[in-house]
């Protein structure tokens, strides 16, 4: 798995259209899908950016997520949509606590809310990116790009 860096390294242009849709003004953000043990899947908004080449979020303390990742570590991450232009763009692959207090600093620096002790920090290292392409709301199905990280 890979950080956001070696991602756009291997896949520059997926990485691009990718970025585009995470960190749009008007529906930046995605929808976090989480699992633990035999249980569905759940699903979540986040607030997300792309901080010094790594894939970060900050999540709440005692929240769903946070104990889906710390005992599991599986996500999927799907881009919110704009209705106007739907382009798709998810990753999956494993999430990681970033415990080191001097870069949990530097990330909540310039955080969108104040990330503060009631938040946790995650990078999500990526395994595998899907990006799809619609000329207009109404084109069907999206045209696909993908990427898998070793492939």
């Amino acid at each position: 798995m890979l950080s956001w860096d070696d991602f756009a390294a291997a896949s520059p242009e997926l990485a691009d259209k990718g970025r585009r849709l995470l960190e749009r003004p008007d529906f930046g953000g995605a929808l976090l899908a989480t699992v633990r043990d035999d249980l569905a899947p759940r699903v979540h908004p986040i607030s997300l950016a792309i901080v010094d080449g790594r894939l970060m979020a900050f999540l709440i303390v005692g929240s769903g997520k946070v104990a889906d990742l710390e005992a599991d570590g599986r996500y999927a991450l799907h881009a919110h949509q704009d209705p106007a232009t739907p382009h798709e763009f998810q990753v999956r692959g494993r999430a990681r606590e970033v415990t080191d207090p001097v870069a949990r600093s530097a990330v909540a620096a310039n955080w969108k809310f104040e990330a503060d002790d009631g938040y946790r920090l995650f990078e999500f290292l990526i395994e595998h990116a899907i990006y799809g392409e619609r000329a207009d709301p109404n084109d069907w199905p999206p045209v696909y790009t993908s990427w898998k990280a070793g492939s």
